[in-house]
């Protein structure tokens, strides 16, 4: 006999783990099954850890303001230490489009009780002297984002859920979503069947792939990004420094220095490369190089130990998918992070936990209706 579940989540990563949690601690009966051999291996693995509020998407500004919530409380609630550093996130500006940009998001990050202000050069340049000060004209500061450490979160979360009742079965790989009269009624893989009126797809880069064990489809495919860590140094940067202008392959720049003294940093690749080769290369670091020194020229004397890639599952206009399948009844999908799976992880989570227990609070309405299936995808996000 089938055993069985309120619900069955397909994926143990940025988002599966802590929904886990939160339907856990609602009382559910959680099922977690993923691939790999433990949590976090998927694109959480490759994530460098940043977390902000500070979107330009109000859904996205929602979800990751509880989700700052969550990983700044973490340890005082729970007793782990999973490395939150509350260093802020800077967005510099160097020429008026930039300038004009994080001018007018100002508004909306702030009407959602952000902590976040425009400072001119001279004030940026107090936070972070190190800047390229020609040409800087200012940016915007937001000294409550900060980050964490996906490894330890990721486990932190897969501890208390586990704590809280939830299964988790690693090294098992789905093989179909199983349903009766259109209605989902559980999940066969390479080891068993389980039973579950419910079903989660919560697959990251994959997410396309387990759509399909049910009949459904989402809009979601990787692109790849790299990213590296230096050799520690004394501390000299606070806040996580985000670069917006388009240069040479790439579209952004952004790094900060961990609490271990060693600079992380990252771009988006313009255009994007599609694939799920994670395999790094060696064309990144002549890239990100020239980028980071224009920016800090005191960044040029560091060595960098290690680069890695990962995946980002992206949509077309790089916000994510939260929503019931149409095509199965009891099949939800989250998926299509873009990138920022592990900083909405929290907040997507909770918001996954009332989506099934049916206790959706009057906001949870509005971020359903942006980030759902059946959306225009037509606005692209500004700060992706």
């Amino acid at each position: 006999m089938r055993k069985g579940y309120d619900v069955i989540i397909l994926g143990a990563g940025s988002i599966g783990t802590p929904a886990a949690w939160a339907m856990a601690r609602d009382g559910l009966r959680v099922l977690v099954i993923d691939p790999a051999p433990s949590p976090g291996q998927g694109s959480n693995k490759a994530a460098i850890g940043g977390i902000r509020a500070t979107h330009s998407d109000t859904a996205k500004i929602r979800l990751c303001r509880r989700s700052l919530e969550i990983f700044s409380t973490w340890e005082e609630q729970h007793g782990q230490d999973i490395g939150w550093q509350q260093g802020g996130y800077m967005f510099v500006a160097y020429t008026p489009r930039e300038e004009r940009l994080l001018k007018d998001l100002l508004a909306t990050q702030k009407s959602y009780g952000l902590n976040i202000d425009w400072y001119d050069r001279d004030d940026l340049l107090e936070i972070v002297p190190d800047l390229r000060a020609d040409g800087l004209i200012g940016g915007t500061f937001s000294p409550e984002d900060g980050s964490a450490s996906p490894l330890l979160s990721i486990h932190a979360f897969w501890r208390e859920s586990s704590r809280l009742g939830a299964e988790f079965r690693f090294r098992e790989r789905p093989q179909a979503i199983l349903q009766e009269g259109g209605r989902v009624t559980g999940v066969r893989t390479d080891a068993g069947e389980y039973a579950a009126p419910v079903v989660v797809n919560a697959a990251g880069a994959w997410a396309q792939q387990v759509a399909r064990l049910a009949g459904s489809d989402v809009p979601v495919k990787p692109d790849l990004h790299e990213a590296a860590i230096t050799e520690p140094v004394a501390p000299f940067l606070g806040p996580m420094v985000v670069d917006i202008r388009p240069g040479p392959g790439s579209a952004n720049v952004y790094f900060y220095q961990h609490k271990t003294g060693q600079v992380i940093f990252c771009i988006t690749p313009a255009p994007p490369i599609w694939g799920d080769d994670r395999g790094e290369t060696s064309s990144f670091l002549p890239l990100v190089a020239p980028r980071l020194i224009d920016l800090m020229p005191r960044l040029a004397s560091l060595r960098v130990r290690r680069t890695w890639r990962g995946m980002y599952p992206m949509t077309p206009d790089g916000s994510p998918i939260v929503d019931w399948a149409p095509e199965a009844e009891g099949l939800l999908h989250a998926v299509g992070m873009c990138g920022q799976g592990f900083m909405l992880g929290p907040g997507v989570g909770e918001l996954l936990a009332r989506m099934v227990t049916g206790n959706l609070a009057p906001e949870d309405r509005e971020v359903l209706g942006a980030l759902a299936l059946k959306r225009a995808y037509a606005k692209e996000e500004a700060l992706k």
